[in-house]
Formats: C-alpha cells, structure tokens, sequence
C-alpha cells in the first residue's frame, strides 16, 4: 500500500476537522463560540487579564473587553483586583459560568460519546484513541 502524502492528508484532516468541530458547535445552544472559549481558557488557566485572554485567542483587546463585558453582565465572570499587582485587573469564572460551561461540555461531550459508542467499532475507538495521541503531538508541535 502506498503511502499517501503529507499534504492529502493535511488536506483531509483539515477538511473533518472542518466538519466535526460544526457539528460540535451546532450542540452549542444559547452561548456565542467567542464567550464559550473564553470560558473555557478561564477554566483551564485560571484568572486572566483581558490583554492575556486577547493574545490567548488571537483578537485585539478591544474584542475581548467586549466579550468579557458581555460575560460579566450575564454574570458568568468576575474581575477582581490581581493579588500580585492591585492596579491590574483579572476576569474569574463565576459558579454561574462554571456551571454555563459544564452544561456545554456535557451536552457536546455527550453527543460525541453517544455518536463513538453507536458508530465505531471497539477497534475503531481504539485507532481513534491513537490519532487523537497523534493530533495532539501535531497541536502542540
């Protein structure tokens, strides 16, 4: 068999890619993309100040002060003054957004687990563990 090309695959992964994280998103319901991820990097690394968020998700400050205004009026965050520098402002998750975002989480994680369990073989789930080893090696490459 021969092996296929860098860039076939590159094409293609970027392509069901493309289609997945759609699909993912479509189970989203109620909550911009914009507000979900900055919820999401909150949870994951913790208080931020709006400049960290901005360059963390590649939009000017500007952008993120409004999705973060939006958040904090809808009560999902907090800022509070940073311990280590009082002049600095930081955006916390507030429980409200804690829990806005495991709701999210369980609903899209749910979808995808009821679509593995239904869709792939045992074998199947386990290449698919594999490649997701793999894409991670790629991601953080």
């Amino acid at each position: 068999m021969r092996q296929p090309k860098p860039e076939v695959v590159a094409g293609d992964l970027r392509v069901v890619l493309g289609r997945l994280l759609r699909r993912l998103r479509a189970e989203r319901r109620g909550m911009p993309l914009t507000q979900v991820t900055v919820l999401g990097r909150l949870d994951r690394d913790g208080p931020a100040a709006i400049s960290t968020l901005a360059a963390a998700e590649f939009v000017r400050p500007q952008s993120m002060a409004a999705t973060v205004a939006a958040l904090e009026s809808a009560g999902l965050v907090t800022r509070r003054p940073d311990a280590a520098d009082r002049r600095r402002v930081v955006i916390d998750l507030s429980a409200a957004g804690r829990e806005a975002l495991a709701d999210d989480r369980r609903r899209r994680v749910g979808w995808l687990a009821e679509a593995i369990a239904r869709d792939l073989s045992v074998e199947e789930r386990r290449v698919l563990a594999e490649a997701i080893a793999l894409l991670g090696r790629l991601a953080d490459g």
